[in-house]
């Protein structure tokens, strides 16, 4: 990941000593932002598979729910992580637009699909993620066209992944009851995401009409 600094999302735990420290760490040893964004999918890969495994093990459901909040938030670190090493220490390369943008949709297909196999309801989980996909690339579009990102939610990355993880924990203190927790937290994932992509597609199209009205 290496977007440039105005292109960032704003977050207050980029200045929390434990990931500065760490990223100093990383790039002192020459760990590329590349590499760590493609941690970051491996991370939602196993927050994913975690998510299957609570229903299909059941016997072992509360551990995977553990592991699959454990690993949202090793994603989430890692999402915070490659951007610092490519901006505050200059370990930024050519291919950074890509490890940008595409790791964190995979991640989000894996683990919103891995979800809703947990809640028993596959197709909303497909459902959320393709919310959550739509929009993040109506902020790709509006960046693309030269206006400035919006990350505004009530239902942006951020925002899914602390639904996601607290509807994880959720289940493990409620046994048995995980499936509606997540089906709940999945449809309210849908919902804000409906409303967030129509926030930022309205502030899109008036992007482009300032635009239009103030060119010569």
């Amino acid at each position: 990941m290496i977007p440039p600094p105005t292109s960032r999302r704003p977050i207050r735990s980029r200045q929390a000593r434990i990931f500065r420290t760490a990223a100093a760490w990383l790039a002192a040893r020459g760990v590329r932002p590349d590499t760590i964004s493609q941690a970051s999918m491996g991370f939602a890969a196993l927050s994913g598979l975690s998510f299957c495994l609570s229903v299909w093990l059941p016997g072992g459901a509360g551990g995977f729910l553990l592991l699959a909040a454990v690993g949202i938030q090793l994603r989430l670190a890692c999402n915070l992580l490659d951007g610092m090493v490519a901006v505050e220490h200059g370990k930024g390369g050519k291919a950074g637009a890509f490890w940008n943008e595409v790791p964190d949709r995979v991640s989000e297909i894996a683990i919103l699909a891995g979800a809703g196999i947990a809640a028993g309801l596959p197709a909303l989980g497909l459902l959320a993620a393709l919310g959550a996909v739509m929009t993040a690339c109506l902020r790709a579009a509006g960046a693309a066209e030269g206006l400035e990102h919006d990350f505004r939610g009530p239902m942006a990355k951020s925002h899914r992944m602390a639904l996601l993880t607290g509807a994880a924990v959720l289940g493990i203190i409620l046994p048995g009851h995980a499936g509606p927790v997540l089906a709940i937290t999945l449809g309210l994932v849908v919902l804000g995401t409906a409303w967030t992509g129509l926030r930022r597609a309205r502030r899109f199209l008036s992007g482009l009409q300032a635009r239009s009205d103030t060119s010569p």
